[in-house]
């Protein structure tokens, strides 16, 4: 049966992503949606972009666009970003890169392959049949192709009401630093803090069955039944 399996922010965290996806178990069918923020403040973001371009090349990924992207191509763009995205996570995106600890890396040090997946690869939103997803949030009053950037990739979740389109909303950005997803019954965000002490989790949207897995390399499962309302 096909699945549509989304995956919270990253951030840099290449072993939990590894682990995710063994866990996980995926399948030719599986349509796998990443919500953004792969890079920024984890450890690696140059693994994590090697692991998601290999997995564009056996499954279908739907990679959206995060406001770490976002604030990461801005800082290639204009001077005056530069230090603002250091400042949030860039530092350590630039050290996945570098050759030794001695020589930090700069742009040029990043393969094209990742530059091309960061800048023409990334989509704002998707849909299917049930659910709609986004890296921030949504305008619940406002279709999806309509959306403005503040909404997709920079508005917290804060128990939003049911959008005009009657599906539920899957989304990150907002890091719930318990680990666990938050969530009404018409959306749930799914970011849960990787780069910190929390998870990072994959929901399959259709059966509730909720993966996750940390730095470590654990990993564990549950439904989303189980969690708080």
């Amino acid at each position: 049966m096909k699945r549509h399996l989304a995956i919270g922010d990253i951030h840099g965290c290449s072993i939990a992503l590894a682990a995710l996806v063994e866990s996980v178990g995926l399948s030719p069918d599986d349509t796998i949606v990443a919500l953004g923020d792969y890079v920024d403040r984890g450890p690696d973001t140059a693994a994590v972009l090697d692991l998601l371009i290999n997995l564009a090349e056996s499954h279908e990924l739907v990679a959206l666009r995060g406001n770490h992207e976002v604030m990461m191509l801005d800082a290639m763009d204009k001077a005056s970003w530069y230090e603002p995205w250091l400042r949030v996570g860039g530092k350590e995106t630039l050290q996945s890169y570098s050759k030794n600890e001695e020589e930090p890396a700069t742009f040029e040090d990043i393969p094209a392959a990742h530059m091309d997946f960061l800048e023409n690869r990334l989509v704002p939103f998707y849909e299917c049949e049930t659910h709609f997803f986004v890296h921030a949030n949504a305008d619940p009053a406002v279709a999806l192709k309509d959306q403005t950037d503040p909404n997709l990739y920079w508005r917290r979740y804060r128990d939003p009401d049911r959008h005009c389109s009657g599906k539920i909303m899957v989304c990150g950005h907002s890091a719930q630093i318990t680990g666990l997803p938050a969530m009404n019954d018409h959306s749930i965000c799914i970011d849960t803090w990787p780069y910190g002490e929390g998870w990072l989790s994959c929901l399959d949207v259709g059966s509730g069955v909720l993966w996750q897995s940390n730095e470590k390399g654990d990993t564990r499962q549950f439904h989303v039944d189980e969690l708080p309302h």
